[in-house]
């Protein structure tokens, strides 16, 4: 999925949105704002990513793409896609998972 990013640079991110989004895709059973759960916290997927000019794209096709991911124990799944959403609000979840 090939997009410009810059058209979402200067919106503001609704947090609100950002989180009934994540709760809706099931994204908070694996991952919480601030503690490790299956899978990295949004702060420690914020800090990783901080200098990475990538890291919208990285973070966009990561929850767009299920790649394979692996999980605490060592296994690999797929990452659950984020479905039947709009790349607005896919973007405004990924950078508020960013500005963690």
């Amino acid at each position: 999925m090939i997009f410009s990013l810059h058209a979402f640079a200067d919106e503001p991110i609704d947090a609100d949105a950002a989180i009934k989004l994540a709760r809706n895709q099931h994204c908070l059973r694996c991952h919480a704002v601030s503690k490790r759960k299956e899978g990295p916290s949004y702060a420690d997927v914020a800090k990783r990513y901080k200098e990475d000019q990538d890291a919208e794209i990285i973070i966009f096709q990561e929850i767009t793409q299920s790649p394979r991911m692996r999980m605490s124990d060592g296994h690999k799944e797929a990452h659950r896609a984020v479905q039947n959403t709009s790349k607005e609000q896919i973007m405004n979840l990924v950078r508020w998972i960013l500005a963690q």
